[in-house]
């Protein structure tokens, strides 16, 4: 387990600069709100072991070159509980992070909404959600990290209601604190790893990589691209990969496919360039989401922020794999995600086409194509495709971007696959290619139907 740090050590990961937001006074009664016995002197011991009067400290600071707003709990201070003082300040300080137009980091370590103040301390939750939902309509990002421990009322708000969520190895992460759970819970369910393997938070970051990883995320989220992300023939120029219409590049086949079978054997090729290339050779570097923040995750689907010439460009890349539906609801929660941040996306076809096995229904496979489908359609920022490899039906037609598709010549989108065509006028398997022909899908099929790009007027 990572070693619990104070507020103040944590903050000192991060910058040497933080600097305190003045803090709102409010007048006290005895024993607080519900004049709990015991109360005044409870927190008069908080404050003595731990230096601070209240279990949030809240100001700005630089991390790696970037303006923030950290909000650090303090666990030492009663649990790090919320309480109304510290509904005060945290309410405070989203405001002054939206009149000064700076992302938000909370540094989370807490227990849940605190006790000796009832109802009055619950109700905390209800003020800090609205801050973070007033944030997020600012198009500000928040990037949350998750300490030891992350639990109850703070984890389901400032934890996992974040755009980024970073956590820290062996962190106790979860709802239910390890007082209140079940006798035969497992443990290992309510730790950081945990909720990274469910796609509940993004990424695991050692304290000693802290600065530098929570600096590069900042740094993405607040400079972005302007206007359309780069066309996909500036990608494939870059990566010297072939883009329709020109020359091949390494790895892939010159020229175009004669055949609509021939177009289908070279996007299933196993020679030829993946997403990962594309991406690394696109990007100066990337971090990628993870998961789809409904208990799923799906690693044939690629989904993050890059850097191109020192600007943010999203992406959504499927993998060449069958994606599943916390993949298409990955990539649904990415372009919502760079819409309120102002991003362009690009996004990368290939897939044969969607799950289609009994779990794939189970998890809901129609309702998150639709999902995607609707988020794409209403993208508040451009969006810029290109087809890499296999177009399978609207399991790949879900990530395409209307009116600003592109192909590479080892690629092929048709309404269903030819094999499953033929079967289903009927046909011998001998005449799969011929149906693959009929039905229309190679590169130069979908230029001359105008379904892709193969110029654009800048």
């Amino acid at each position: 387990m990572t070693e619990r740090l104070s507020a103040r050590e944590t903050v000192a990961l991060l910058t040497d600069d933080f600097t305190e937001l003045p803090y709102p006074a409010r007048e006290s009664k005895p024993d607080g709100p519900l004049a709990w016995q015991g109360y005044d002197a409870s927190r008069a011991r908080a404050a003595d072991r731990t230096g601070e009067s209240e279990s949030v400290i809240c100001g700005t600071a630089t991390v790696a070159g970037t303006r923030a707003v950290l909000l650090a709990f303090e666990f030492g201070f009663l649990g790090g509980s919320l309480g109304e003082s510290t509904g005060d300040r945290l309410e405070a300080a989203y405001t002054y992070a939206r009149e000064h137009r700076l992302p938000v980091v909370p540094l989370v370590a807490t227990g849940g909404s605190r006790m000796q103040e009832g109802m009055i301390a619950l109700t905390q939750l209800q003020r800090v959600a609205r801050q973070s939902a007033l944030t997020r309509e600012a198009g500000l990002p928040q990037i949350a990290v998750l300490r030891d421990p992350t639990t109850g009322g703070g984890w389901a708000t400032l934890g996992a209601g974040a755009d980024v969520i970073l956590a820290l190895p062996g962190a106790q992460v979860g709802f239910a604190g390890s007082r209140v759970r079940p006798p035969d819970a497992d443990p290992a369910a309510y730790t950081a790893e945990a909720q990274v393997a469910a796609g509940a938070a993004d990424a695991l970051v050692r304290p000693e990589e802290l600065r530098e990883t929570l600096g590069r995320w900042l740094r993405l989220l607040t400079t972005p691209w302007a206007g359309q992300a780069p066309v996909p023939a500036a990608l494939g120029a870059v990566a010297g990969l072939p883009v329709s219409g020109q020359e091949a590049g390494p790895g892939a086949e010159a020229g175009l496919p004669v055949t609509g079978r021939e177009a289908v054997r070279r996007a299933r090729s196993p020679r030829r360039p993946r997403a990962a290339a594309y991406l690394d050779a696109y990007f100066t570097h990337r971090l990628a989401i993870c998961g789809d923040r409904c208990g799923g995750t799906d690693a044939g689907m690629l989904c993050g922020f890059g850097e191109r010439e020192g600007r943010t460009v999203a992406y959504a890349a499927q993998a060449g794999t069958a994606t599943r539906p916390a993949g298409y609801r990955t990539a649904a929660r990415l372009i919502r995600l760079a819409g309120r941040l102002g991003i362009p996306v690009l996004t990368l076809v290939d897939t044969p086409g969607a799950a289609n096995d009994a779990e794939a229904e189970r998890q809901g496979a129609g309702a998150a194509i639709a999902d995607l489908f609707g988020a794409v359609a209403s993208a508040r920022t451009p969006l810029t495709t290109l087809l890499i490899g296999e177009g399978g039906s609207g399991g790949a037609l879900a990530l395409a971007a209307p009116g600003d598709t592109w192909a590479t010549p080892d690629s092929y989108f048709s309404v269903i696959a030819p094999e499953s065509a033929a079967a289903i006028l009927k046909r011998p398997p001998e005449e799969t290619g011929s149906t693959a022909d009929q039905l229309r899908l190679r590169p130069q099929d979908l230029a001359e139907l105008g379904l892709i790009r193969t110029s654009r007027t800048v």
